[in-house]
């Protein structure tokens, strides 16, 4: 019977998810038109369903969005040939994407701008990485098949052209992926280019996140992540937790939670940095139907209490 639950901190959302859901509320509440959005607002399915039910469009189609309509682009970000074509046709924009998402856009197109060929670890369906590569040539990298697969050809005239020096390169990647594997992916890369530059692109939730399981998995004798199936980082969490030796698995909500869970004497709990509280607690309260006497533990690992980011500016009064 569970005895302990060890509560991560952090948790949840991010200052990027946050400034997002702050975006599409104040726009339900400041503008008298419909108001639509790029993709999913943040990878997280009640909190989805939830500005579904206020009224907001989740769409992709930008010929679907009414003219009068505010359209508001995902935390995810936006390739820059799809946010064109809204412009063009008039949409009024507003651009929830996170700052750590647009810094890799703007990497992306100064290191195309300098001459750099890019490397991007990645998901090649994630919204992020549609969108970043979609601001300048680059090869995407998802796994080490990917690496071993590249062109010897391409790689002698990147290494030894036959004029000049080394041309320069660079390794970009998504923010949500696993901090191990994408630093066992760029270093692997560098062994083919060594003098490959790493910006460092991993959003500090991604490392944060991770970074408490990995210490939850010392002490826990299973790790329950809450988290939508989409999202790239709560998955993560799971792999990093079964990788550092404890058996973990991914649930939206507390109803998806078998009974057998409560069975482990210590529970780890966590969430994605989609997700919020509201969907953590009620594990709590469920484990607490199993032992009246649970002792709940805040790990603490880093404190991000003091991190947001700024709204836009059409947003701040």
């Amino acid at each position: 019977m569970i005895e302990t639950i060890y509560l991560a901190q952090p948790r949840g959302f991010c200052a990027g998810v946050e400034r997002a859901i702050a975006i599409v509320d104040l726009a339900l509440k400041k503008y008298d038109c419909p108001v639509w959005v790029n993709h999913e607002i943040v990878h997280n399915r009640s909190v989805v369903e939830s500005f579904r039910s206020r009224g907001v469009v989740f769409s992709d189609d930008v010929d679907a969005i009414p003219a009068d309509a505010i359209y508001i682009l995902s935390a995810h970000g936006t390739a820059p040939s799809f946010r064109a074509k809204a412009e063009t046709k008039g949409i009024r924009i507003i651009d929830a994407t996170c700052p750590l998402v647009t810094k890799v856009h703007w990497e992306a197109q100064k290191f195309h701008t300098d001459g750099f060929k890019i490397f991007y670890i990645g998901q090649a369906q994630h919204q992020e990485s549609i969108g970043v590569m979609d601001v300048a040539p680059m090869t995407l990298i998802e796994n080490e098949a990917d690496i071993e697969a590249l062109d010897e050809t391409g790689l002698s005239e990147i290494l030894r052209p036959v004029s000049g020096d080394p041309v320069p390169c660079v390794v970009l990647s998504q923010t949500t992926l696993s901090v191990d594997d994408t630093k066992r992916l760029t270093a692997k890369l560098k062994e083919k280019i060594p003098h490959l530059r790493e910006p460092g692109d991993l959003c500090y939730a991604t490392q944060n996140r991770q970074d408490a399981v990995k210490v939850l998995s010392e002490s826990c004798d299973y790790i329950a992540v809450i988290g939508s199936t989409n999202s790239s980082n709560s998955n993560k969490m799971v792999v990093t937790a079964k990788k550092y030796g404890t058996d973990s698995a991914l649930y939206d909500t507390v109803e998806e939670i078998p009974n057998n869970i409560f069975d482990h004497k210590v529970l780890g709990l966590t969430s994605g940095a989609s997700v919020p509280d509201s969907l953590v607690m009620p594990v709590i309260a469920r484990a607490q139907n199993f032992n009246p006497d649970l002792k709940i533990e805040i790990v603490m690992t880093k404190d991000e209490s003091g991190l947001s980011f700024p709204l836009p500016l059409e947003l701040r009064s």
